[in-house]
C-alpha cells in the first residue's frame, strides 16, 4: 500500500513549513529524504540518483497529528450529526450498536478512518479505544492501523457498554507490549484508562502512555493522584472542559499532555467561555487538537483548525466585551498550526520524531497543492494552510518515506472495496441491533 521508487526522495521548489523555531521556513527550496528520515533541508540541493517530487507550487509540512480519535466509530460515520446528549450518544454507539461489534467490524472501522486519515494529510493518530472488547478486537484494529500505513498510538480500553468484559485487561497490556512497542513500529499500544489506578500501574510498569478523558462535572482528580510518579508527561488528558483552576494547577505541576477535540466539545455542549483550550495555555502547557469522532463529523484536521480559530477568538471576545480587561489575546494561524502538528506529536511522546520539519526526523510529510481556484494566490503560507485548503487540495502524504497518497489519490488503496465492506459492517450492525436510522433523519 505505499510507492517508493528509491531510498531517495527529493521534494524540489516547494515552500517548506519547517515548524521548528531553529529551521527557517524557505519560500522556495528542497527537502530531501534518505530511507525513513529526513536528511537536508536547504534553498537548493544539488542531489543524483533520487526520486523528485516537483513541489512547485506547493507547500511542504510536516504531517497533520490527530491527537484523539475514536477509529473504531468509522462505519457509524454521520450517525449522530446533531446529538448534544453524552449518555443519548453511548446509548446508541455502545449499547445499541458497539455491542454487537465483531473483530471484522473493529477491523473495517479502524482501516476506514485510518485511510481516511491519510487522504486528508493526517500521518499520525492517537486512536482512543474505548471498545477493546477482546483481544481479538483489538488484535483486529492493530492489524487495520498497521496495514494502512499510518502511524498510530492506540489506546486500549474498556468498551462503554454495561454488558462488555473488561477481564482481559489490564493483563493484556503486557502482551500487546511485547509484540507492538519495541521501538521500531509504526504502531504502538497504550493504554485508555480513565480513572484506573490498578490499570494505570500496570500501564506504567510496561512504559506506556495513559489516556483520560476528562471533563469537570463528570468527574475529579481525587487525592490518590498525587502517588508519586502517578501524573506526568505520559498522561494524556482529553477534552479537559470545565476544570476548576486547582485541576489545572495539578496537571500544570505534573506536566500531562492536553488534547481537545473543537467540534466535538462544542457539539456535546461540554465547553464555556474559560474554553479548555486557553485555559492549557494560560498554565502553560501546549494543547494538541483531535478530531474525536465520525459519528459526527470527517476525518480531517481542517474543519478542527477552523474551529479552534473560530471558537477561540469568539470566547475570548466575549469575555473581552463582558469587561474582563485582560482577556488573553485572539489566537493567531501559527498557534493553530503547532497546535495540529508539534503540540499533537508532544502528546503521542514523538516530539523527538515526528511533527517537524527537521534534519535526522522520520519524514511524516504532506504536500499540498496551492494553485487550485480556493486557494491560490497564496499570499500567507500558515493563513492558507489553516484557513484555505481542504482534504483535495493534499497531494502527496508520506509516513516514514513511505509515498502514502501521490498525486492526489490513495497509492494501493481499493477505495470502493473498502467502502463496500465498511457498508456490510454497518448493515451488520443494524441487523443485529435492529436499529436503523432514516436516510434524512
Amino acid at each position: 500500500m505505499s510507492a517508493r521508487t528509491t531510498a531517495r526522495t527529493l521534494f524540489r521548489g516547494g515552500t517548506i513549513v519547517t515548524m521548528d523555531n531553529d529551521i527557517p521556513n524557505l519560500a522556495i527550496g528542497d527537502l530531501l529524504v534518505e530511507g525513513s528520515r529526513i536528511s537536508a533541508i536547504a534553498a537548493h540541493l544539488p542531489v543524483e540518483d533520487t526520486t523528485i517530487i516537483d513541489a512547485t507550487g506547493s507547500i511542504v509540512m510536516p504531517g497533520f497529528i490527530d491527537a484523539h480519535h475514536h477509529m473504531w466509530l468509522g462505519v457509524m460515520r454521520r450517525l449522530m450529526p446533531d446529538v448534544d446528549d453524552l449518555f443519548a450518544y453511548i446509548g446508541i454507539v455502545a449499547e445499541k450498536l458497539g455491542a454487537h461489534y465483531r473483530p471484522a467490524d473493529m477491523f473495517a472501522s479502524t482501516r476506514l478512518t485510518a485511510l481516511a486519515c491519510l487522504d486528508a494529510g493526517i500521518t499520525t493518530v492517537i486512536d482512543a479505544c474505548h471498545s477493546s472488547r477482546s483481544p481479538e478486537h483489538t488484535d483486529a484494529a492493530l492489524d487495520a492501523l498497521s496495514a494502512s500505513g499510518i502511524r498510530a498510538l492506540h489506546m486500549v480500553g474498556a468498551a462503554m457498554d454495561k454488558g462488555a468484559s473488561a477481564a482481559h485487561l489490564p493483563a493484556d497490556l503486557k502482551r500487546l507490549a511485547a509484540k507492538w512497542n519495541d521501538g521500531g513500529n509504526l504502531v504502538q499500544v497504550g493504554l485508555f484508562g480513565q480513572f484506573n489506578m490498578d490499570w494505570w500501574r500496570a500501564a506504567r510498569e510496561l512504559d506506556m502512555r495513559i489516556l483520560t478523558e476528562f471533563i469537570g462535572d463528570l468527574a475529579k482528580l481525587g487525592p490518590e493522584f498525587d502517588e508519586p510518579g502517578m501524573l506526568g508527561p505520559h498522561n494524556i488528558f482529553n477534552h479537559c472542559t470545565r476544570l476548576p483552576e486547582e485541576t489545572w494547577k495539578r496537571l500544570a505541576a505534573a506536566g500531562v499532555n492536553i488534547t481537545v477535540n473543537p467540534r466535538s466539545d462544542a457539539l456535546f455542549g461540554f465547553d464555556d467561555e474559560n474554553f479548555a483550550y486557553q485555559q492549557a495555555i494560560d498554565h502553560g502547557l501546549a494543547p494538541a487538537l483531535g478530531i474525536d469522532l465520525d459519528t459526527a463529523f470527517g476525518s480531517d484536521m481542517f474543519g478542527e483548525m477552523h474551529a479552534l480559530f473560530g471558537q477561540q477568538r469568539s470566547a475570548m471576545r466575549y469575555r473581552r466585551f463582558r469587561g474582563e480587561e485582560n482577556a488573553p489575546a485572539p489566537i493567531k494561524v501559527d498557534a493553530v498550526l503547532q497546535a495540529a502538528t508539534i503540540n499533537g506529536a508532544r502528546a503521542a511522546g514523538l516530539d523527538g520524531e515526528i511533527g517537524s520539519l527537521t534534519p535526522g526526523k522520520q519524514a511524516d510529510i504532506v504536500m499540498i497543492r496551492t494553485g487550485g481556484i480556493a486557494v491560490a494566490p497564496v499570499t500567507n503560507a500558515i493563513g492558507t494552510i489553516v484557513q484555505a485548503v481542504e482534504r483535495s487540495d493534499v497531494d502527496t502524504v508520506m509516513v516514514a518515506g513511505e509515498i502514502r497518497k501521490r498525486g492526489g489519490k490513495l497509492v494501493g488503496v481499493d477505495v470502493d472495496k473498502v467502502a463496500t465492506e465498511a457498508t456490510a459492517s454497518r448493515d451488520h450492525l443494524f441487523q443485529a441491533s435492529g436499529y436503523r436510522p432514516g436516510l434524512f433523519d
